[in-house]
């Protein structure tokens, strides 16, 4: 039987060089994954439809008569909540294309591009990405990444920790910004990437309940086999490209998304 070996050649001595840079300092570790509690925001769906529950934590014992050394909880929460990770079979056009629990492993270690859209948004809450967006943004930095993610910085993480705010809804619907129906159409089906990631509640525009067809980065993406990320956080300290998405959700038998810590690693000039 062969030792397997302890010199560093090869994809170790890569490896080495990761660790190495990390703990130097030249490569920073952010991350981009909001803090999960009862007052995370939540989408709010017509009265309807079925709805999420907001994230709970039920206490089992806390170094007491139920548990004299250990403190543990239940938690409850729904799997679209917080910073989380769509999985193709979110939507009815994804139903047979896999569940969370499924992802290729190595899909969830990618490289992003950032695109900023925060003044557009500033300006007009219902602001829509369309693909001519993309392209100028294409040739000022180079080709969105083969198997990478889009990340679409809105400005709208700032709002994170208020629901009303984070929704912005009226009597016409919630107002944030996102793709219209042509630029995800676009992304889902001629775009290199395997996902998009926002800021916002959700991969949609709040208005794309009016969009042909409704929710359009739903109903595209998943119907493509690619994913989404929402409600990341500090998206302003990326670059717009060179950065490396570390997705990690809850591999749930059969669901359709879960809570997910979102890193990101970022070379740093000494």
């Amino acid at each position: 039987m062969t030792e397997p070996s302890s010199t560093p050649t090869g994809s170790s001595s890569v490896l080495a060089a990761l660790v190495s840079a990390l703990r130097g300092g030249s490569i920073e570790v952010l991350d981009l994954t909001a803090p999960l509690s009862s007052s995370t925001p939540i989408l709010q769906l017509p009265e309807e439809f079925g709805q999420t529950v907001p994230f709970q934590l039920e206490e089992i014992s806390r170094y007491d008569a139920k548990g004299p050394a250990w403190y543990w909880n239940n938690f409850r929460s729904g799997e679209h909540t917080g910073t989380h990770f769509d999985a193709p079979n979110h939507w009815v056009t994804g139903r047979d294309l896999g569940d969370v629990s499924s992802v290729p492993v190595q899909q969830l270690v990618a490289p992003a591009v950032v695109l900023d859209f925060t003044e557009e948004a500033a300006k007009d809450p219902d602001f829509l990405v369309e693909v001519e967006h993309i392209r100028a943004w294409e040739g000022r930095h180079g080709p969105l990444p083969e198997g990478g993610w889009l990340l679409l910085r809105t400005g709208w993480g700032s709002r994170a920790g208020e629901q009303e705010a984070f929704l912005n809804a009226d009597e016409r619907g919630p107002h944030t910004p996102g793709l219209s129906a042509d630029c995800a159409r676009w992304v889902a089906e001629e775009s290199p990437v395997i996902g998009l990631g926002v800021d916002t509640v959700g991969t949609d525009a709040g208005q794309a309940f009016t969009f042909e067809p409704q929710f359009p980065c739903h109903s595209y993406l998943m119907g493509s086999g690619k994913y989404g990320l929402t409600q990341l956080q500090r998206l302003a300290e990326l670059p717009p490209t060179g950065a490396v998405l570390i997705a990690g959700p809850l591999p749930i038998v059969s669901g359709s998304g879960s809570p997910a810590r979102v890193l990101a690693l970022v070379e740093r000039t000494p």
